[in-house]
């Protein structure tokens, strides 16, 4: 029996299509692995370099860290050096003095280029740094531990307090709370079951809002009182105008900023010279309430390492020449 063309042809395709298999189902799922294998393997090396990349910038941070403590702290070293010279030339405490000269900001190299011993690369991260810094008189300030003199509220630190509310505005009931539970937290008893309602002392400025101020009150006293551990008298050389009109009853404001421009020409060395610049109607200046002299200063240091910024402020008290640091506060931002 013959075939025809076409039928021959059909034939044929057929028989090269049966030797011709289609495609494997294995070498799809070998396709697949393959395509996870290098999925899991870039996740791992990323997941690798991450690591990586987090331990050099917690190594960068720590070493940051490491050198901002040790040059704050050879600056407070620094600080208290110069207060400590200016004791032993004696006199007055006045804003002309060299402690009261702010260090503007200046690079790290430039305090080191007179030392032999710095090494070069000492010097290259050196010029990557800046440092900043400023001492403050705090008796400058009203102290606000004045309020309470032997177990009481004292009467003439209360109306110093109360001039300062008044010229700032804020309400008076503020400071009848602040100067109750100041007396309270000072006199507190642990052993007494009643004394434990009493407030707890504070030890920073921050703090005042635990005995009755409001933020916005704290806010407007920051520029004029201190919280220190003892009474202390206001230094008039240094006070601004409005606290000498706070702490000087007879004193307006018109009169204190006189009082601040007669001071600039010539310091004042007693208070028997700032008597005589004041009217004659003034209340007598009382030596536990007014000084030339300081005890107590804040120095600030402010250090600029790359893109680090790490600030420090510190309370030191000078007695002759000890110089001791009371606290410090640091506290690190990135610009």
């Amino acid at each position: 029996m013959s075939l025809s063309p076409h039928a021959c042809r059909c034939v044929c395709c057929a028989a090269l299509s049966k030797e011709q298999p289609a495609p494997s189902r294995q070498a799809g799922a070998a396709l697949l692995t393959a395509m996870l294998t290098v999925a899991l393997v870039a996740s791992l090396a990323a997941g690798a370099l991450w690591q990586q990349w987090r331990s050099a910038e917690v190594e960068t941070a720590e070493r940051a860290r490491v050198q901002s403590l040790w040059l704050l702290s050879g600056a407070l070293d620094w600080a208290r050096l110069i207060l400590r010279e200016d004791a032993r030339s004696g006199g007055a405490d006045y804003l002309s003095e060299p402690w009261a000269v702010p260090l503007e900001e200046a690079r790290l190299s430039t305090f080191l280029a007179t030392d032999k011993n710095s090494a070069p690369e000492d010097d290259a991260s050196a010029s990557q740094t800046f440092l900043s810094g400023l001492i403050t008189d705090l008796q400058a300030r009203l102290n606000v531990t004045n309020l309470v003199d032997n177990a009481k509220v004292s009467e003439p630190s209360l109306k110093a307090f109360a001039k300062l509310f008044e010229m700032l505005g804020l309400p008076p009931g503020e400071l009848t709370a602040l100067a109750e539970n100041l007396r309270r937290a000072l006199n507190a008893d642990p052993e007494n079951a009643a004394a434990q309602q009493a407030p707890l002392l504070p030890q920073r400025v921050d703090q005042l809002v635990w005995l009755g101020l409001s933020q916005p009150s704290l806010t407007a006293l920051r520029p004029y009182i201190t919280l220190l551990p003892v009474r202390t008298p206001v230094n008039l050389n240094t006070a601004s105008a409005t606290v000498l009109s706070a702490c000087i009853p007879s004193l307006d404001m018109a009169q204190a900023q006189r009082l601040v421009n007669t001071r600039q020409a010539n310091h004042f060395r007693t208070l028997a010279e700032v008597t005589a610049q004041l009217d004659q109607t003034a209340v007598p200046l009382d030596a536990a309430q007014h000084s030339v002299n300081s005890r107590f200063f804040e120095v600030q240091g402010k250090l600029r390492l790359d893109q680090i910024v790490v600030e420090e402020h510190s309370v030191v008290q000078r007695d002759g020449l000890d110089v001791k640091t009371l606290w410090r506060d640091r506290g690190a931002s990135t610009r």
